[in-house]
């Protein structure tokens, strides 16, 4: 690991160059009109910290498993051929070192590193391809029997409950099913960040990466159904009254209650500070009049925590409120029976099993203590603090897509036969896995990086941003490898590996687009909070 360590120290110096350059230009211009340098620089840093990640995660196995050093091999030469070669930060923009003035420093990583770069990683590629055909995996233990034990019932879970179901949900659009619903809610899954005395399991981030990145691995939608839960218990937890939490988060964790956030709004997207729907005190509840967009599961929820504007002389997020406004649960036939409230549901390529509403308050009326902390003019302080944590769980459920597209890529490539062969022993195919199965783990990493920094109370929104940038891209360039190397059957919709497409494809938007990701890392940085 000498040669990789090494290699390392280059990339931190090159990623220190990246820092200086961006920080002379943003002297002289704001960040946005340097966006393409301030995001490469970014895509720069992301990569750096997902190299960081890899090699300690190389470095600290216990059985010193050859597979692991070959796939942080293959990391460590991709990730230092993108930094010294070109960044994708999209498919057709591509951030090279003169975009920042950073050729000599590109220079001196590549010689720094000639050995890695110049060497010829096939056979490593087709070893770590083997592998995975001869079902050997990198490592994946924790080193913690308690972390590792939780891994192996949720996947037990995932392989029994939703792998065998989940397809034909999606195709039918259905709701996953309350059984399954309560099955989740048994093991824990809603209650997981909760604290023991309102009935949670009171532990910590790290734990809900692994609960949501196994159940992502069987659907998204089932790993997102915590989601909802996580993001309410958090604003409750850290914002809420007494008398909320004790009201609220027993019924969280146990899932007697299922939540829904009510943030977005049409033409807002993520300027939250435009937001227009209002509640206005009268008597003894609130009133709430406006639109709302992009709602999910909100119908089959009990509660939403609902962002509204209840100073309107107040400009922008100022007079911002956040309402823990219940509702009752709706049905196939009636979807919103509260009065005042009405929804239509918005047809999507993927991400199913809780279904995307447009709602309409006109009127809707919420009790007088549904203002979290009972202090107006805090909803959108409030909403971000619960940024790291919904961000670091996005990077998670991105990891389990990941990995369920290599593995369907894997059993394909495994089964067909063309020419006389299995298909994993042509090289394109083989190298697609090896790769895949390499940017598989840099995310997974990355995000257990950014899920311990949490636990440990600093502030992490940098981390958090760099863990969904990099696991929305592996997501992404995983379910489309693995649907090339299925060829025309991957755009069959009876195929799995059609809908894991379709899923992958939203990591990069929700919770914070792509593109707001590397705005949040670059000014973070530059602002000298990492």
């Amino acid at each position: 690991m000498t040669d990789l360590r090494q290699a390392l120290m280059a990339a931190q110096a090159y990623r220190g160059a990246a820092h200086a350059a961006l920080g002379e230009r943003l002297a002289a211009r704001s960040i946005d009109r340097e966006q393409r340098a301030a995001h490469g620089f970014a895509w720069v840093a992301t990569t750096v910290a997902a190299l960081e990640a890899t090699l300690a995660w190389c470095e600290s196995g216990q059985d010193s498993n050859l597979l692991d050093a070959k796939i942080a091999t293959l990391a460590f030469a991709e990730g230092i051929g993108q930094l010294v070669g070109g960044l994708a930060m999209g498919q057709n923009e591509i951030f090279r070192p003169a975009d920042l003035g950073l050729g000599a420093a590109a220079r001196t990583l590549a010689d720094a590193c000639v050995a890695i770069l110049d060497a010829d990683h096939a056979a490593t590629r087709a070893d770590v391809a083997a592998a995975l055909a001869e079902g050997r995996w990198p490592s994946e233990s924790l080193h913690d029997a308690d972390l590792d034990a939780i891994r192996e019932q949720y996947r037990r879970f995932t392989d029994a409950a939703i792998i065998p179901n989940a397809h034909g949900w999606h195709l039918a659009n259905e709701l996953i099913p309350d059984a399954t619903v309560q099955a989740m809610a048994d093991l824990g899954t809603f209650g997981v960040c909760i604290p023991e005395e309102y009935g949670g399991l009171g532990l910590g981030k790290l734990v809900m990466c692994i609960v949501t990145e196994e159940l992502s691995r069987g659907w998204i939608g089932a790993g997102s159904l915590g989601t909802r839960s996580e993001i309410a218990g958090e604003l409750i937890g850290m914002g809420g009254t007494d008398a909320q939490k004790a009201e609220w988060l027993p019924k969280i964790a146990s899932g007697e209650i299922l939540p829904t956030a009510v943030f977005t709004e049409p033409d807002v997207g993520s300027d939250l500070g435009s937001l227009q729907t209002r509640a206005r005190r009268e008597g003894d509840h609130w009133v709430i009049d406006g639109a709302k967009n992009w709602i999910t599961h909100a119908a089959r929820s009990d509660l939403m925590t609902l962002l509204a504007r209840t100073l309107p002389q107040a400009k922008g997020y100022a007079g911002l409120s956040m309402l823990l406004a219940p509702k009752p649960r709706g049905t196939e036939a009636d979807p919103f029976p509260a009065d005042g409230m009405s929804g239509s549901e918005i047809e999507v390529l993927g991400y199913r099993g809780m279904r995307e509403y447009a709602l309409q308050f006109d009127g809707m009326t919420a009790p007088a203590g549904a203002l979290l902390g009972g202090e107006e003019g805090q909803g959108f302080k409030q909403l971000m603090r619960t940024f790291e944590g919904a961000r670091i769980q996005t990077a998670a459920r991105a990891v389990g897509v990941a990995r369920r597209a290599l593995e369907l890529g894997l059993d394909y490539a495994l089964a067909r036969k063309q020419f006389g062969k299995a298909i994993v022993h042509f090289p394109r195919v083989a190298d697609k896995l090896a790769m895949s199965l390499v940017d598989f783990v840099m995310s997974r990493e990355l995000s257990y990086a950014a899920a311990r920094a949490k636990d440990k109370g600093k502030r992490c929104d940098i981390e958090a941003g760099m863990a969904k940038l990099l696991g929305a891209r592996a997501a992404w360039s995983n379910a489309d490898a693995s649907l090339q190397i299925h060829g025309g059957n991957g755009y069959a919709l009876e195929y799995e590996i059609s809908r894991i497409l379709c899923d992958a494809r939203i990591l990069n938007i929700f919770e914070g687009a792509a593109e707001i990701q590397a705005q949040v890392i670059a000014r973070g940085l530059i602002e000298g909070r990492n």
